[in-house]
């Protein structure tokens, strides 16, 4: 049989595994890129002769720049398409992370990261709108799990670049080899289809859509700043753990490059299967107790290391080390907003909201560092690991205040 004539919604088409491959490689450079920033932060602050106050702001700015990106593209994916828009923003974050290793200037650093994060933020939203509105209602969120588990994949080669390649060819050509992504638009654009919700959902002028925005928000405006808090939340609980941590262990207490490194895969290795399995429970039980039995793992993975960080980092380091593991596997929570936040939003705006609340809320963790930074001076590693621990239980209480809608028909 002709590759046309497979339909999109069917998950063991040639089509379907050509655009969840895509959405999942897209989602693997999107977390690659973020992370490796915080890898490369010294070699590009030296090379660049940046200012304290502009290191800082070395990893906001992309950050910041995805929650612009969602919204942009999100509004975009739902006027025109998921499927050419979720090219366009591959496309724009790869020539971002090209231009990245030709700048000579801080402002031309900045600038080049914000490129890089309007394409990353946009390639979220409309990657899981796209693969939500193409499955069984039944296997939604085992699907949306599938994406995002190239988020432990993306950070794992991040580590493994920013210390091991990183040192030997350079900060500026790890950013050129990884514009490669590009490529694959080239190489599965003529396979992929377009969601075939968002093919049936009625075309309207600009005028019309931008009246059914406005309905929109009179509307959902509520569940928009209820899922906002959570990925709030969740995402915070990640970042506070991910983005200085490692940096911090590096300079306060001595640990070598390839601890580090050993450190960082192991929490990747417990999160990607924590993924799967987040992805199966929560289209057996639902996304309520789902994300609220891996926050408390999350938060039960942090809580020894807050108050015993001493004696577990220096006496027991078995323990310390299987803490890693659970922690990574509680954080596959992360899995879950792609199915959640598709089925709250009607498809005339899903690609919008998703892209809005998920981004935003990412944005939003430039200030994380600074809350645990602040927790560092008072109460040192202890004080700074109850942030992501108090924000573990907030996320396994507040989900809670957001519908219940799984395997419901998207529309």
């Amino acid at each position: 049989m002709p590759l046309s004539a497979y339909p999109a919604s069917v998950p063991n088409s040639p089509r379907f595994k050509a655009t969840a491959t895509l959405c999942w490689l897209g989602w693997v450079f999107d977390f690659y890129d973020l992370i490796l920033i915080a890898f490369l932060v010294k070699s590009i602050e030296a090379d660049l002769h940046m200012t304290a106050y502009q290191t800082s702001w070395m990893l906001g700015i992309g950050l910041g720049a995805s929650g612009l990106g969602g919204i942009i593209f999100g509004w975009l994916a739902d006027l025109y398409g998921r499927k050419k828009i979720l090219s366009i923003t591959v496309v724009l974050f790869s020539f971002g992370m090209l231009i990245t290793g030709f700048v000579n200037t801080p402002f031309e650093f900045f600038c080049a990261r914000f490129i890089t994060g309007l394409g990353l933020g946009g390639e979220w939203a409309v990657g899981h709108a796209l693969i939500a509105e193409s499955v069984p209602a039944e296997q939604r969120g085992r699907w949306s799990a599938f994406l995002q588990s190239g988020e432990p994949l993306g950070v794992a080669l991040a580590a493994l670049m920013g210390f091991t390649v990183a040192p030997i060819i350079g900060w500026r050509v790890v950013f050129m080899l990884s514009a490669a992504t590009a490529i694959l638009v080239v190489f599965f654009r003529s396979y992929i289809q377009e969601s075939p919700i968002w093919l049936k959902s009625p075309k309207k002028s600009s005028k019309d859509r931008i009246l059914d925005l406005r309905l929109f928000f009179t509307k959902y405006w509520p569940y928009m700043f209820l899922a906002f808090i959570l990925a709030f939340f969740k995402l915070g609980t990640y970042w506070t753990c991910y983005t200085w941590l490692p940096r911090f262990i590096q300079e306060s207490f001595g640990q070598k490059i390839g601890q580090s490194t050993l450190w960082i895969l192991l929490g990747q290795l417990g999160q990607f299967i924590g993924m799967y399995t987040f992805g199966f429970m929560a289209d057996r039980i639902g996304r309520h107790w789902a994300f609220t039995v891996f926050s408390l793992i999350t938060a039960l993975s942090l809580m020894p290391m807050a108050l015993f960080w001493d004696f577990l980092f220096f006496k027991q380091q078995i323990i310390f080390w299987a803490l890693i593991f659970t922690l990574g596997f509680g954080s596959g929570c992360t899995a879950g907003f792609g199915a959640l936040l598709s089925e709250i939003f009607p498809t005339a705006q899903r690609t919008f909201a998703m892209g809005a609340v998920y981004n935003v809320a990412r944005g939003a963790q430039l200030f994380a560092p600074m809350i645990v930074m602040w927790a560092v001076q008072r109460s040192q590693i202890n004080g700074a690991l109850l942030v992501p621990t108090t924000f573990a239980l907030l996320t396994a209480a507040w989900v809670w205040m957001l519908p219940e809608r799984r395997g419901i028909a998207l529309d």
